[in-house]
């Protein structure tokens, strides 16, 4: 194996000084001379005409400066498909979900553009609401866009072989119904942005987006500019996950306008109330699943039927429910698959992507049924998966799902293997089962998720690596790190192809005016395409140098090397200058030369087929297995997780310590949606839109998680890398889920699993 200088490495993150002594600035640290404040009003109904909105009151409040309306937009809309742009900056002629925006307010203070909020009159005329997505798509609810008089606003029907053959086949067929919570993100900066359309025409933000490129083309098309007239300075970020982060509220657009409209600079911070009410969410989804299997436990079709809760606008749904059925045939061997799902517009608020981005759903219902038709088939938990998985691939061939996804490294088999040897699985039944009132249990999990998303539009990441003539150097990228610590991997990737050291490599945040354009933070791409772009870049700028110094030493390029920040002949290592000396003869020989090295993601696309659901979204896919060990309170009903096992296929992990945190991380979100979160709703109205009614897991609610490399070095991915985390994430709900029903001998199929479904259960079962 081949060993390299930084590459695999445990090195902190090189973000990380700035992070703890707080001196790192996030964009509502912002702020310019003469800034006003921006507030949004919002609608009281979920589904509402609008009729009249008077605005003169709020203008007439001393302080207030400027006051916007829809009618200011034009009808501009925006969204993810040219045929799914429906979203606009504020609502036009009606509202479709509860406090959507209905108009925003500049003034001198924050409490001013409040005031000001309250003394707008909006007349509207409630209309019915429908927020139960199956209720949405009978005949009769109440239409919610004209457009769509079906309230279907996404629908696919894929079919891979012969499932009703196969299921008359199938020695053993279970049909169950699935469901899914409306989940949120739990970042602690909310959205926020500070905006300046200064006199010459051009748009300046500072705004906190994972995905900066999204909204430059967003403020570019909203406001009729050039994109070399938009210009997005990204500050530190704090959390992304998508939705909301990825795209743009209303708050940004209402700055933009409000500052055109004042003359000044204009900044909005929402509270964390507005944030978990009407930013974008996970979907919550049914998801109907139908296994066939052999008497041996082999799977012989699937058939699943996918219904999720859109809200009131598409956003990048055509997206989601793609990859709701994408994924099913991984990481077992599928002969047969059907598929059909349907995204339903409802009154409730605006749904979109999430860590784990719609596989997540259906990976979950897979993963129990399969454990479900093992119990009945009498086969192990971990058999079963072994008897399924696909093999890893000889090098140089490819396995080819289905539905046409192919995979050339797969780590699944020997993840599982990993943990069937694993104290946590292989000494559960020497630990003990009951201990007062507390049933333990151990379940385990199996899952695949994309790695380096690839799809239609600009896709492709840019780097550039400029060597200064003191030695160090300076990387730009489009890339953003969202707190996932892509900086600190990009830094290695370039730290590791030019052969210098980490610390000598500056990194440069995103700034549209000078850094290359970048599809952005989604997907688990930032490492296998920013990174392929920066190993170009490096490999570029590297060349450059020894192009120069190659004639000097009167030898070919080839000859020379570089390692630590020392450039060697590789035929006499002592003959050696440092990589400083060679930056400075680089720059001043002759009339000297201007060494910058550039590189672009080049994995190109192929096409996602939405209508046979047949293409590769990855460059790449990674695999994870999972064990857990919970203990259930058979009085209250409590879950107490006490360990996680996660062995994880990420290629090979460029950064050990920070692959193993994003596995942590993924591992403890998807555990508060396994056993905490969801939206309590009434009508459209979110019920608990404060943490504290939430409730996402506590650090004192965090288990014992060992994480365990399973190294594949996947030929497509920078020094071997795909992704982790996301994988993490997937695995997690059904291996608690499976923890609790050793635990309790209770199947449960919707999430959270709260205790008030347990108790219920329990009693259902005469248990408690």
């Amino acid at each position: 194996m081949k060993e390299y200088n930084v590459i695999g490495k445990r090195v902190p993150r090189v973000d990380g000084r700035e992070k703890v002594m707080g001196q790192a600035k996030y964009a509502a640290d912002y702020s310019l001379p003469g800034m006003l404040w921006s507030k949004v009003v919002r609608s009281p109904y979920a589904h509402a005409k609008i009729v009249n909105i008077d605005t003169s009151k709020a203008e007439r409040l001393p302080g207030v400066k400027a006051v916007v309306t829809a009618k200011d937009f034009n009808g501009w809309t925006w969204g993810f498909m040219a045929t799914t742009r429906d979203e606009p900056p504020l609502a036009m002629d009606k509202v479709r979900y509860y406090m959507e925006g209905v108009a925003g307010v500049a003034a001198i203070d924050e409490d001013i553009a409040e005031e000001a909020c309250d003394l707008i009159d909006v007349e509207y005329e409630e209309l019915p609401g429908v927020f139960d997505p199956e209720e949405a798509m009978q005949e009769g609810a109440p239409v919610i866009h004209s457009y769509r008089p079906n309230n279907v606003s996404v629908e696919y029907h894929w079919n891979f072989g012969d499932v009703e053959k196969a299921f008359a086949e199938s020695y053993l067929v279970k049909e169950d119904r699935f469901r899914t919570s409306r989940a949120t993100k739990g970042y602690l900066e909310p959205p926020a942005s500070l905006a300046w359309y200064d006199p010459s025409g051009s748009i300046t933000v500072w705004a906190a987006k994972q995905s900066p490129y999204f909204h430059y083309r967003h403020l570019a098309a909203c406001f009729g500019l050039p994109l070399s007239k938009i210009r997005v300075i990204q500050p530190f970020i704090g959390g992304g996950f998508g939705g909301t982060k990825n795209d743009s509220v209303a708050g940004d657009f209402c700055a933009v306008m409000l500052s055109k409209k004042t003359g000044k600079p204009v900044k909005f911070v929402y509270t964390q109330e507005e944030e978990l009410t009407v930013s974008k969410r996970r979907h919550s989804m049914l998801v109907y699943n139908k296994m066939g299997m052999t008497k041996d436990g082999l799977i012989t079709a699937i058939q699943s039927r996918v219904v999720a809760d859109g809200g009131g606008y598409t956003a990048v749904s055509p997206l989601t429910m793609y990859l709701t059925g994408c994924a099913t045939p991984l990481p077992y061997k599928l002969p047969n698959f059907k598929h059909e799902a349907y995204r339903a517009f409802t009154n409730n608020p605006i749904c979109a992507a999430m860590r784990g981005h719609g596989v997540t759903h259906t990976r979950f219902a897979c993963e129990i049924q399969m454990e479900m038709m093992a119990e009945e088939l009498g086969i192990d938990p971990m058999d079963i998966r072994m008897r399924n998985a696909i093999d890893n691939p000889e090098p140089g061939t490819v396995y080819r799902t289905i539905n046409d996804i192919t995979i050339k490294t797969c780590g699944i088999k020997e993840a599982i293997q990993t943990l069937a040897g694993d104290p946590l699985w292989a000494e559960k039944d020497k630990a003990p089962k009951q201990s007062g009132s507390i049933s333990y249990g151990v379940g385990m999990s199996a899952t695949a998720y994309m790695s380096g998303a690839r799809q239609l539009g600009h896709q492709s990441c840019g780097a550039i690596v400029r060597i200064c003539e003191d030695g160090t150097v300076n990387l730009i990228t489009g890339a953003t790190d969202c707190g996932q610590g892509s900086d600190t991997v990009l830094a290695m990737i370039a730290a590791e192809e030019l052969g210098v050291k980490l610390q000598d490599i500056d990194f440069k945040r995103v700034d549209s005016f000078y850094t290359p354009v970048d599809a952005g933070s989604y997907g688990s791409r930032v490492t296998v395409l920013a990174g392929q772009a920066v190993q170009i870049a490096a490999a570029d700028a590297r060349k450059q140098l020894l192009d120069i110094l190659g004639p000097l030493w009167k030898v070919k390029p080839e000859e020379i090397e570089i390692r630590n920040s020392i450039v060697s002949l590789k035929s006499n290592l002592s003959r050696q200058i440092s990589f400083e000396q060679l930056a400075k003869i680089a720059c001043y020989s002759g009339s000297g030369a201007v060494i910058m090295g550039k590189g672009y993601s080049g994995y190109g696309i192929e096409p996602l087929d939405f209508e046979t659901g047949r293409g590769n979204s990855g460059t790449a896919f990674s695999f994870t297995a999972q064990t857990t060990r919970a203990g259930v309170d058979m009085e209250t009903g409590h879950v107490t997780v006490t360990d996680f096992t996660i062995a994880h296929d990420c290629g090979r992990p460029l950064n050990p310590i920070g692959a193993e945190s994003q596995n942590e991380g993924g591992a403890v979100q998807g555990m508060g949606q396994a056993i905490y979160e969801d939206f309590i709703m009434n009508r459209g109205k979110t019920l608990n839109p404060t943490f504290l009614d939430y409730k996402m897991p506590r650090s004192t609610d965090v288990p014992d998680i060992k994480v365990i490399d399973i190294i594949t070095d996947d030929p497509d991915g920078p020094f071997g890398a795909k992704e982790a985390s996301e994988g993490s994430h997937v695995s997690t709900p059904p291996s608690v889920v499976s923890a609790i029903h050793d635990a309790t001998g209770i199947w449960f199929k919707e999430l959270p699993v709260t205790p008030e479904k347990i108790v219920r259960a329990l009693k259902e079962k005469g248990k408690w």
